[in-house]
């Protein structure tokens, strides 16, 4: 598997490309068929992904490229990959509620930071 870089917390779609080894025309008509995979976009209109959808975009080019999966049954595979990871959303707990939403915080900064450069 592609290692990524993790000194930055935002990429363009031009590195996630090399990255994943895929053209950018992929990674966006990816974006209309799995919901998982919603970049940001800055300003300008530029994608900028986290790691979150780079891994995410790792393990659609594989369930495609490597174990023959098709859109629609890579899009299943990819849900109940999900659903096995949050489990059941009811049960959420508080420490986990606070991750998400400092997850979601780092995230934001350093989207408003790129957009002031």
């Amino acid at each position: 598997m592609t290692e990524v870089p993790d000194e930055k917390k935002l990429y363009k779609i031009g590195e996630v490309c090399r990255i994943a080894d895929v053209q950018p025309y992929v990674l966006r008509y990816w974006e209309t068929e799995f919901p998982a995979l919603a970049p940001n976009k800055s300003g300008g209109g530029q994608r900028l992904y986290t790691q979150r959808e780079i891994d995410v975009i790792l393990r659609i080019k594989q369930l495609l490229y490597t174990e023959g999966f098709t859109i629609a049954g890579a899009k299943k595979k990819l849900e109940g990959d999900e659903g096995e990871a949050t489990g059941d959303r009811s049960q959420v707990t508080g420490d986990s509620a606070r991750k998400a939403l400092l997850d979601v915080k780092r995230e934001l900064t350093a989207i408003l930071a790129m957009l002031e450069d």
